[in-house]
C-alpha cells in the first residue's frame, strides 16, 4: 500500500509542490528514505520512528520506502517529519488517506510526539491556500498561518492530537491570525541638530525609494542619520506587512504569528559574506537585501566591505529586484519628461559633469521625486537644480 501526504519544499522565498509517498511493502525490515533529502530528512526517520513509538505503536517488521516527489528537487529542513509519520500511519491504515489529502502538512516532531515550529509556515499557507487545500502545522505557527486567507488550518500541538483530530474524535480549536506588532520606537530625525542638507536629501530617498551614498568624517551624524529613516517612512500596509512577514517565515524570525507592520532596517557588518547579504548559499536563504525589502539596508563603513559582495549589489541596487524572491521594483518606476528649462539645464549639467546614461536617468529620478514632494505636476529647472546639487561632482584634470 501506497499512503501520499502533500507538503512543500522551499526554494528561497518560493515554495513548490511536493508529495511525500511511504510504501509499507513484505520484506527484509527497514527504513529508507529516498528522494534526494539532505541531512536533516534523513535523520527526520529517527524522530518519526521514536514519535510513533511514544504512541504506544510499533512500525510494522516490513520494509519501509519513504520517497520525496518530485525527486530531483532538492529537499532542505526538519519540516518534513511530520509529513512522513502521516503519510507511514497511512500506509499502516491508521489514517483516512482522504483526509490527508484535502491538507499541505508541515512540522518538525519531537521524540515525544509533540509538533516543533518550523520556518516557512506562512510561506506554506499562502502556497496551501492557492491550491485550495488546507494546512497541517505546529501549534506555535497557527495564527502564522491563518494570516494566508480563508483556508482551513490545523495547528496541532502533538501527533496524538492530530491524530484524534483527523478521526473527528477531539477537534482541534482553528487559530487566530496573530496580532500585528506594534511599531517599534527609535530614532527621531528630530533629535539631529543642524544637517538640514542631509535630512532634506535623507527625506528625498525616503520618498522616491532611492539608494543614498553618505561621505563624512567619523561623528558627523551619518549612522544616526540612516538610523533615523525607519521613522519616516510610512507604515506598512497589509499587503506590504504580509510580504515582509513571508520574508521573516522562511528565515525563521516571525515572532508569535504576529505581522511585522514596523519597515525593516538592517545594518549588516562589513564582515559579512555574500551569502549573507544577498541570500543563496547551500542552503538557500533570505539575505540582508531581501530582510530588507520594503524597508532600509544600511551599509555602515561602505569601503570595508568585501569587492565580490558589492559587486553582487549592483543589480539588486539598480532595479530594487533580487532575482531569486518576489521583491517589488514599482517603485522605481516610469518619470515624467521636464518642461524646456528644465531639459536645458540637465543637458548642460549632464554634459559639464560627464554624466553617463545611467547617471542622467538617476538626475531625473530624484527631480521627480523632489516635484512630487512639492506638488508639481511637471518637472521644472528648480527641480532638477536640486537634483543635481546631490551629485557628486567629477574629479577635475
Amino acid at each position: 500500500m501506497v499512503s501520499i501526504v502533500s507538503t512543500v519544499a522551499y526554494l528561497g522565498l518560493e515554495a513548490r509542490s511536493a508529495e511525500v509517498q511511504c510504501q509499507v511493502a513484505p520484506g527484509m525490515a527497514g527504513f529508507a528514505v529516498v528522494g534526494l533529502p539532505d541531512k536533516a530528512v534523513a535523520e527526520s526517520r529517527e524522530r518519526v520512528r521514536a514519535a510513533i513509538s511514544a504512541l504506544g505503536l510499533a512500525l510494522p517488521l516490513k520494509r519501509i520506502t519513504i520517497n520525496f516527489s518530485p525527486a530531483d528537487l532538492p529537499k532542505e529542513g526538519s519540516h518534513y517529519d511530520l509529513p512522513i509519520a502521516l503519510a507511514l500511519l497511512g500506509a499502516m491504515g491508521l489514517v483516512d488517506a482522504e483526509a490527508l489529502a484535502q491538507f499541505v502538512v508541515v512540522g518538525e516532531l519531537g521524540l515525544d510526539g509533540r509538533v516543533a515550529g518550523s520556518p516557512g509556515v506562512l510561506l506554506a499557507a499562502l502556497h496551501a491556500s492557492s491550491r485550495g487545500l488546507g494546512l497541517i502545522c505546529p501549534a506555535a505557527q497557527g495564527s502564522e498561518a491563518a494570516w494566508a486567507g480563508e483556508i482551513e488550518v490545523v495547528a496541532a500541538p502533538d501527533l496524538l492530537a492530530l491524530l484524534n483530530h483527523l478521526k473527528g474524535q477531539s477537534l482541534l480549536r482553528a487559530p487566530e491570525p496573530g496580532v500585528v506588532k506594534a511599531r517599534q520606537g527609535g530614532p527621531d530625525l528630530k533629535m539631529v541638530k543642524g544637517q538640514e542638507t542631509a535630512k532634506r536629501a535623507l527625506e528625498i530617498a525616503a520618498a522616491g525609494g532611492h539608494n543614498l551614498p553618505m561621505v563624512g568624517p567619523p561623528g558627523a551624524g551619518k549612522s544616526l542619520l540612516a538610523s533615523c529613516m525607519p521613522g519616516i517612512l510610512p507604515d506598512l500596509s497589509l499587503a506590504e506587512a504580509l510580504e515582509v512577514s513571508m520574508i521573516a517565515s522562511v528565515a525563521g524570525s516571525l515572532e508569535g504569528g504576529r505581522l511585522l507592520r514596523t519597515r525593516p532596517f538592517r545594518a549588516p557588518h562589513h564582515s559579512a559574506s555574500m551569502p549573507a547579504l544577498v541570500g543563496g548559499g547551500l542552503r538557500i536563504r533570505p539575505g540582508e537585501v531581501s530582510l530588507a525589502h520594503l524597508g532600509v539596508l544600511f551599509l555602515d563603513e561602505l569601503p570595508e566591505f568585501q569587492r565580490g559582495v558589492l559587486d553582487s549589489l549592483r543589480q539588486p541596487l539598480e532595479t530594487g529586484m533580487r532575482t531569486n524572491s518576489d521583491l517589488d521594483g514599482d517603485m522605481f518606476a516610469a518619470f515624467a519628461t521636464p518642461d524646456a528649462a528644465g531639459q536645458k539645464l540637465l543637458a548642460q549639467a549632464a554634459e559639464a559633469m560627464r554624466q553617463s546614461a545611467r547617471g542622467y536617468t538617476r538626475i531625473l529620478r530624484v527631480a521627480r521625486t523632489i516635484a512630487d514632494l512639492a506638488g508639481a505636476a511637471e518637472v521644472g529647472r528648480i527641480h532638477i537644480a536640486e537634483a543635481l546639487s546631490y551629485r557628486r561632482q567629477p574629479p577635475r584634470n
